[in-house]
C-alpha cells in the first residue's frame, strides 16, 4: 500500500489530557475503540506497552476478536519473554487473526522502569540483546528444522516452531529510537522504524541516517511518524483548542506536581527524578520544543513543553485539508505511514476517519499519478 495509517486502542477509556476513566481493562471499550478505527480507514492499531500496564498480547487478541480487517501494531519488550517463546506467541495470534499481526520492538526510554519487571540492563545492552532476540525470533518463524543459537543473552538448543506467520515473509517487525544503537539495529533487522513528530528537515535528516543505516545491509524500510492531530472546521479553532489542551494539561500537572516540580506522566502518575525518560527521542523533542512551540506553519509542541517531551506528544494543527497536505510533506521525504492518535482518542478517531484520512489518501494518489 502506498500509505498506511495506524490507529491507537487502549484498555481504559482514557484522554491524555484529563488522565484515565474506568476499569483498567475495559472489554466494551477495547472493542468499540477497535472498531471505530477499522470502520474509519485506519490499517492497524497500536497496542501500548509499559511496566504497569495491560498485557499487550492479550488486548491485541480482544481488538482482533473485535474487527475482521483491522491489523494490529503490538507493543513488546524482548527480554520479559523467551525469544522462541514469543515468537510462537506472535505467530499463533497471526493464524487466529488472518496475518493481521506486527510487532513493534521497544527497548524502553527509562531505566527505573525497566527495573519495575526486573530488566537492569544499561541501554547499550538492552539494544545489544534486542537485535540478537530478534534474530532468534526471525529464526523461530523461518527455520524448517530444529536450530541452535549460542548468543550473548540466549542460549537455544533444538528451537522448533510448528506454528507459523500466515506470510512466508513472517511478521513485519517495527523498531523506534533515535540513538545510534536504535539506528544500527533497525538498520539490520527492522522492517519499519518509527519516529516521532518532527520539524520537517529534523525528520528528513533521521530517515536519511536510517535510510543510509539499511543500506549498509542490502535491505530498505518502511518509515511511519507519529502526530496527535487537532482538526476543527478553521484553523482558528484548531489553534484555540491545541491551547486550551495546553492550559488543561499545565493545570493537572500543577495540581499534581511530584518531588521534581513536573506532573503527571501518561498513565497519570506522579513523576519522580528517577522515572524521567532518558531516550534520545524524548530529548530531540526537549530540544525542539524549546526553540518554538510551531515548527512549519501547523507542527505543534506545546504538549512536549509541558511534559518535558516525556511522550509521543507533537500536533498538527488546522483544518482537515491543512492537516492532509502537512502529512502530504512528510509523504514527500520517504515517510509512508502514519501514527495519528487524539487526545480526545474515540472522537478523534472518528473525526481523522471521515475528514483526514480520505483527504490524505486523495493527496497522495494525485501525487503518484504525477510522479512524485
Amino acid at each position: 500500500m502506498p500509505v498506511e495509517f495506524i490507529g491507537y486502542v487502549s484498555a481504559q477509556e482514557q484522554t491524555e489530557v484529563v488522565g484515565p476513566n474506568g476499569p483498567v481493562v475495559d472489554p466494551e471499550y477495547i472493542a468499540s475503540s477497535a472498531l471505530i478505527q477499522e470502520r474509519g480507514g485506519f490499517d492497524r492499531a497500536l497496542i501500548a506497552f509499559h511496566s504497569t500496564s495491560p498485557d499487550s498480547l492479550l488486548v491485541a487478541q480482544h481488538a482482533a476478536s473485535a474487527t475482521e480487517r483491522l491489523g494490529l501494531l503490538i507493543a513488546h519488550r524482548p527480554g520479559f519473554a523467551a525469544p522462541t517463546l514469543a515468537a510462537r506467541q506472535f505467530a499463533t495470534l497471526d493464524q487466529l487473526t488472518g496475518g493481521r499481526v506486527a510487532m513493534h520492538v521497544i527497548t524502553g526510554g527509562n531505566d527505573r522502569e525497566l527495573q519495575a519487571d526486573g530488566d537492569h540492563l544499561t541501554k547499550a545492552e538492552r539494544y545489544s540483546r534486542a537485535a540478537e532476540y530478534i534474530r532468534v525470533v526471525r529464526q523461530e518463524w523461518q527455520e524448517s528444522a530444529p536450530f541452535d543459537h549460542h548468543g550473548e543473552y540466549y542460549q537455544v538448543r533444538g528451537a522448533h516452531s510448528d506454528v507459523r506467520p500466515v506470510r512466508t515473509a513472517g511478521i513485519p517487525i517495527y523498531f523506534g529510537g533515535a540513538s545510534e544503537e536504535a539506528i544500527a539495529v533497525t538498520g539490520q533487522y527492522a522492517d519499519g522504524y518509527a519516529l516521532w513528530g518532527e520539524p520537517l528537515k529534523e525528520a528528513s535528516e533521521l530517515v536519511g541516517r536510517v535510510k543510509d543505516a539499511a543500506a549498509q545491509h542490502g535491505r530498505q524500510i518502511r518509515f511511519s511518524v507519529s502526530f496527535r492531530p487537532i482538526i476543527e472546521k478553521t484553523e482558528e479553532l484548531a489553534w484555540e483548542r491545541a491551547a486550551s489542551i495546553q492550559a488543561l494539561l499545565e493545570r493537572r500537572q500543577e495540581e499534581e506536581k511530584g518531588p521534581t516540580g513536573i506532573g503527571l506522566d501518561r498513565a497519570g502518575r506522579k513523576p519522580t527524578s528517577e522515572n524521567l525518560p532518558t531516550n534520545e527521542g524524548s530529548r530531540r523533542l526537549q530540544k525542539i520544543a524549546a526553540r518554538s512551540n510551531r515548527h512549519d506553519e501547523r507542527l505543534w509542541t506545546g504538549v512536549a513543553q509541558a511534559t518535558g517531551g516525556r511522550w509521543n506528544s507533537t500536533s498538527l494543527v488546522g483544518t482537515a485539508d491543512q492537516v492532509a497536505e502537512s502529512l502530504l510533506h512528510y509523504y514527500r521525504i520517504g515517510i509512508e505511514t502514519f501514527l495519528i492518535r487524539g487526545f480526545d482518542p474515540l472522537s478523534d478517531a472518528l473525526i481523522y476517519g471521515r475528514e483526514l484520512i480520505p483527504r490524505v489518501r486523495a493527496l497522495v494518489e494525485r501525487e503518484e499519478r504525477c510522479g512524485r
